[in-house]
């Protein structure tokens, strides 16, 4: 849904919502309450059709939404769009069951047959697959770039590119891409377009989440997320998100109608009463136990390097600073580090496999899985899991390193997780 005016102290925000929801009164409840039905009543054909008129223009719409089919809008929902809208300071927010039907939707909408997107190279896998296989099946073509490494990534951009779409920070490098600049360079080029020729960019937001880092804020059009990592925050449920301008509100509510991939609204109520909610005093202890961790890895003989954006020798450390700020201004570089361990390319992918083997069957603290932002430590070897498919040789030349471990921090006790990795890394 649109939001209205932004809240001054968001984690209250985040806890209380508004007082009286437009979406449905529920006053008298300390929660909302969980709808169960898939279809609403109509006391008469004029409330049904006033109710499809307003569908048609919600993001108009001031008063309370009449119901008619959960596909089309459920109130429940609707309060977390407001409260997503909100957190990335945003105008409008549409959510979605998984995070890849949100992606899919937005370059669906804005993308058509002849258009170009620009992509960072390095992209959630599914993501990479959804450009190069499914995209230029609908006549849309894309174009990887490093954004990193080419000062003059810019020069891929055509008459006919729509979006220049990035993730940052980067996975599973935590590398940074400087939003602010992408969108200035942007911004001069749309200069000389027509509104129906502009170029978006679209940012996905998963890895720091609205309370580390807001690119809207940073100069980004569209943001979007998975609701199954940070926010959500606990593994019990998939979502996603997609915060647009007012003006594309409307096209977008039409085309999740017509294609589908609406959020359940059973979905979307534990991620408004229990995720969002406990967003930022999750993110603060764990980014107090990232840097820990960090720290001790850093100091570890058998490491080779650690990159996490909260560290000093940090390479983007000065970015990160300006970049991942919290509610306050208060430096906010996340809960997710990667660390490389020592030896050869051969060697390393060796040894990060023993690491994590040891760790999944020995380890009470660590837990071998590939998501991320849950209240458990999430560890995973990627040049031996998500990233295997890549020749070791390809791996190299995209800078994944075959010794590198991504770490997502959990809420455990900082001492008994660098216990449980030193006996890890003992074994190597």
């Amino acid at each position: 849904m649109t939001k209205k005016q932004p809240p001054k102290y968001m984690e209250s925000y985040f806890i209380h919502g508004d007082n009286v929801s437009p979406q449905w009164d529920y006053s008298h409840h300390l929660n909302p309450p969980v709808t169960e039905s898939v279809t609403y009543r109509l006391e008469s054909a004029e409330r049904g059709a006033a109710g499809f008129a307003c569908y048609a223009n919600l993001a108009e719409q001031a008063e309370h939404p009449i119901y008619i089919y959960e596909r089309l809008n459920e109130p429940t929902t609707g309060m977390l769009e407001d409260r997503l809208a909100a957190a990335e300071k945003g105008e409008s927010a549409l959510t979605f069951s998984t995070g890849m039907a949100a992606i899919s939707a937005i370059s669906c909408l804005l993308t058509g047959n002849g258009d170009h997107i620009v992509s960072h190279d390095s992209i959630y896998g599914c993501t990479y697959s959804l450009f190069s296989n499914w995209m230029p099946r609908r006549g849309t073509t894309v174009t990887f770039v490093n954004m990193v490494k080419e000062d003059d990534w810019f020069k891929h951009i055509k008459p006919n590119t729509r979006i220049v779409y990035f993730e940052t920070p980067i996975n599973p490098t935590l590398e940074l891409l400087d939003i602010e600049d992408i969108c200035k360079r942007i911004a001069l080029i749309n200069k000389g377009r027509p509104e129906d020729k502009r170029i978006y960019v679209v940012v996905d937001n998963t890895f720091a989440s609205p309370y580390c880092q807001r690119p809207i804020e940073l100069g980004a059009d569209i943001v979007l997320a998975s609701l199954t990592k940070h926010i959500c925050g606990f593994n019990t449920c998939m979502g996603g998100v997609v915060i647009v301008p007012k003006k594309l509100y409307n096209p977008l509510l039409m085309y999740r109608k017509d294609f589908g991939g609406v959020l359940h609204g059973r979905s979307a109520w534990p991620i408004l009463v229990y995720g969002l909610p406990t967003l930022a005093s999750r993110l603060r202890q764990q980014m107090a136990t990232a840097m820990e961790i960090s720290k001790f890895l850093t100091a570890h003989p058998k490491v080779e390097d650690v990159h996490y954006p909260g560290l000093e020798t940090y390479p983007q450390y000065e970015l990160a600073k300006k970049q991942m700020r919290s509610y306050d201004g208060s430096f906010a570089p996340g809960a997710l580090l990667h660390f490389i361990l020592k030896g050869s390319p051969q060697e390393a992918k060796k040894k990060g496999v023993k690491l994590i083997d040891w760790l999944a069957k020995n380890s009470i603290c660590y837990t071998l899985a590939v998501s991320l932002g849950c209240v458990k430590t999430l560890i995973e070897h990627p040049s031996s899991m998500t990233h295997s498919a890549i020749p070791l040789e390809e791996q190299l030349t995209a800078g994944i390193q075959p010794g590198g471990i991504r770490l997502s921090i959990g809420l455990e006790d900082p001492k008994m997780l660098k216990e449980e990795m030193e006996k890890g890394l003992a074994q190597i």
